[in-house]
């Protein structure tokens, strides 16, 4: 098939084919050309580039597993150039690797990210026109932007390490060799890769011998395959397995490795399983998560079955013991600062486990999750534990997407139209609220009037039908990636402004499993800190925040950019203003003091538009509520249309009222919004005001009813009653 700048060629491979391309001009002229030998009956497949295509092909037919393929794709291109055919061989090894139609017998040492002239510019857009037609000839299945998306390209083995990758790649795979080291302890925060190392060097510990031959190698991946086969030599047969401590991520990784050659999902188990067999290499992806005998619920016979299967204690036996007792080596991919329950085993075992004269420790520093980078990552800790001054101003991360909501519905469709772009966008929240949708409530959650569920499956929620419409909680995300996040910070965390610090409020901590048996406060603030840290960390491209808290939404605002709110009307210019036919006032309560009757003049105040024409009358005005007191109903900024208050009941009602006695924050002397009620006495002639209340309706439980007696109730005026928060 013929394309332009790009060609595809396709032949049978067998021994007929050298003959067939001899005459070809790339291949009789030497030049660089990726090619994919494929078998749709055996679905399995292999890329690679060369400049000698003759040699290379007839080295493959003698291979005893290549020779089996059945087809071969030539991929030809004047522009190719050396570094741009193992450019695009290295993305093509990835992209079908995710595509998952064909199982690779490549090797995943020496894929690299090679960067030259014109890479992003011209080869991107080579590579996917390339992509396309490989489709059509029914060589991959699924577009770039699925596969991107997915966690068999996420999570596959076959990645381009980065430099320090590499280097810490090289450490582990020396202590791995070296007979007095039995624990290599691998320390790194929430994206730094510690998931890819750890199906990179599984991948390497069960490859072929013979994936490594034709392919030309890097210094730094050459000491890498030199390593590799020195464990081969050391583990010709090696028993392993890959711990996964939480279910619903361990379910994602069994998934990823039937899709690789020579894994198989049955080598990802988890730390019970450990109990029945003895292994040569156990590699332990999130350690954080191994449990002790705390809040188990339902694991609690397991839990006690496999410590007395391995003779420890009842009360003192720890899944890290098993993992120890169980493999002569023991890879543990960690982060305390991911610990977030009472039933994780504490960092003082893991310390004393770094202290052992056979522990080898390694640590990864270079963030390759979020776009921001490693500064983001310092952000979020100084943020979440109260490190950043007053003077520090307004973060603005380079290259991502961070900013702050006010009002809970603008998040939500934010998040909403963010996942319809770009797919994998989530909202996730601390657990503040009670999970009872379970039990059949329709709803857990309800925030500025939206309501919404829990995760209804606990089993690869991320990627479930009904995700996008549902919250998340630490368990169903932590371990997975998102294009962006859409974080709820609960009522469960606070900030106090005289101490100058975040506190937690635990009767809004609705996790049991995760607060019961925890010692003190401080400790249960710690999770809670690491559960938000660790969330902060899901997102690619960006993370929105919303606060329930005002208080902690106010120490929010210090450090974060305010998300740019669409306003809800269009402001009509005077000259074309037709009052109350296409415009109604907006007043600015600050400044409004008396002035809230019909203006009258066109000058006397700004005029609007709204979507609605039915509110374009002389009954209805525009302004801006400043403040929490109500936040329950109308968010602090939001824009509200009032339906000016002409007689009749009142009771039960949102008002925007006047009075001398009192006055909103933010508002200005004299106004306030609340709800009406009132109790009525009877004179000698007529009934009068006993008492009126102005009732506050917000998070905060500080706001106090606002009461007027009868003789304070005669310079009382409502203004307007609450129509529609817009």
């Amino acid at each position: 098939m013929r394309m332009a700048e790009i060609e595809v060629r396709r032949y049978a491979f067998s021994n007929d084919v050298v003959q067939a391309i001899e005459d070809e001009f790339f291949v009789q002229q030497l030049w660089p050309v990726v090619y994919i030998l494929s078998d749709g009956a055996q679905k399995q497949a292999y890329v690679g580039e060369t400049t000698n295509t003759l040699a290379r092909f007839q080295a493959h037919l003698k291979h005893k597993e290549k020779k089996k393929l059945t087809a071969v794709h030539l991929v030809e291109s004047g522009k190719f150039n050396k570094s741009a055919a193992l450019d695009i061989e290295a993305n093509l090894i990835r992209y079908m690797s995710g595509d998952g139609k064909y199982k690779l017998l490549n090797s995943n040492i020496g894929i690299a990210n090679h960067n030259y002239y014109q890479k992003d510019e011209l080869y991107w857009s080579l590579f996917e026109r390339l992509w396309n037609v490989l489709i059509q000839e029914g060589i991959a299945e699924k577009s770039l932007a699925e596969i991107s998306n997915s966690d068999l390209f996420k999570y596959s083995p076959y990645k381009a390490l980065a430099y320090d990758q590499i280097a810490s790649m090289r450490r582990i795979m020396e202590a791995l060799l070296d007979d007095h080291t039995s624990t290599i302890l691998v320390e790194g925060g929430a994206g730094t890769g510690k998931t890819i190392l750890a199906t990179y060097l599984f991948k390497l510990l069960h490859a072929d011998p013979s994936e490594f031959e034709d392919h030309e190698f890097g210094e730094d991946h050459e000491q890498i395959l030199e390593l590799a086969k020195q464990l081969k030599l050391k583990y010709r047969s090696p028993r392993t397995a890959l711990v996964v401590p939480m279910s619903s991520f361990r379910a994602t990784m069994k998934k990823v490795f039937t899709t690789v050659k020579g894994l198989k999902g049955n080598m990802v188990i988890g730390p019970a399983d450990l109990s029945r067999n003895e292994y040569d290499i156990v590699l332990v992806d999130e350690a954080h998560r191994l449990r002790q005998r705390v809040n188990l619920g339902s694991y609690f016979k397991a839990f006690d079955t496999a410590n007395a299967r391995l003779g420890f204690a009842k009360e003192s036996g720890t899944e890290l013991d098993w993992v120890v007792m169980q493999a002569d080596r023991k890879v543990l991919f960690y982060d305390s600062l991911q610990s977030i329950r009472p039933s994780d085993v504490r960092k003082e075992k893991f310390d004393t486990l770094k202290q052992a004269s056979n522990t080898s420790t390694q640590r990864l520093r270079s963030q390759f999750r979020v776009k921001a980078g490693d500064d983001y990552v310092k952000f979020v800790n100084d943020l979440l534990r109260n490190k950043l001054s007053k003077e520090y101003g307004r973060y603005q991360p380079e290259g991502y997407d961070l900013k702050l909501y006010e009002d809970f519905g603008s998040l939500f469709k934010d998040i909403q139209a963010k996942n319809d772009q770009h797919q994998l966008c989530r909202l996730l929240a601390g657990y503040s609220w009670e999970w009872v949708s379970n039990k059949g409530a329709d709803h857990d959650i309800e925030i500025d009037g939206i309501k919404v569920k829990w995760n209804t499956t606990n089993q690869d929620w991320i990627n479930s039908a009904e995700s996008i419409n549902e919250v998340g909680c630490i368990h169903t995300s932590q371990g997975y990636d998102l294009n962006y996040t859409g974080l709820v910070f609960g009522h469960e965390i606070t900030y106090n402004q005289a101490l100058d610090q975040i506190e937690i409020i635990p009767e809004n901590y609705y996790d049991k499993a995760g607060k019961v048996n925890v010692a003190d406060k401080d400790t249960l603030k710690n999770y809670i800190l690491n559960i938000y840290q660790t969330m902060m960390l899901r997102g690619i491209h960006g993370t929105y925040v919303y606060a329930c808290d005002p208080k902690f939404r106010e120490y929010l605002k210090q450090f974060i950019l305010l998300q740019e709110k669409e306003l809800p009307y269009k402001v009509i210019p005077i000259d074309q203003v037709k009052p109350y036919e296409n415009a109604i006032p907006k007043y600015d309560i600050k400044v409004a003091a008396g002035g809230f009757s019909p203006p009258q003049s066109v000058d006397d105040v700004e005029w609007v538009q709204l979507d609605n024409p039915s509110w374009m009358t002389r009954d209805y005005f525009l302004c801006q509520v400043i403040g929490e007191s109500m936040n329950k109903k109308v968010p602090n900024g939001a824009w509200c249309l009032f339906k000016r208050y002409s007689g009749g009941s009142r009771n039960g009602t949102i008002v925007l009222a006047q009075h001398h006695s009192f006055g909103d924050e933010g508002f200005g002397s004299g106004f306030t919004l609340k709800e009406y009620r009132s109790t009525k006495q009877q004179n000698q002639e007529s009934w009068e005001h006993a008492s009126i209340e102005l009732i506050p309706y917000s998070f905060d439980t500080s706001f106090e009813t606002i009461t007027l007696s009868y003789s304070e109730s005669e310079s009382f005026t409502i203004i307007g009653i609450l129509d529609h928060v817009l």
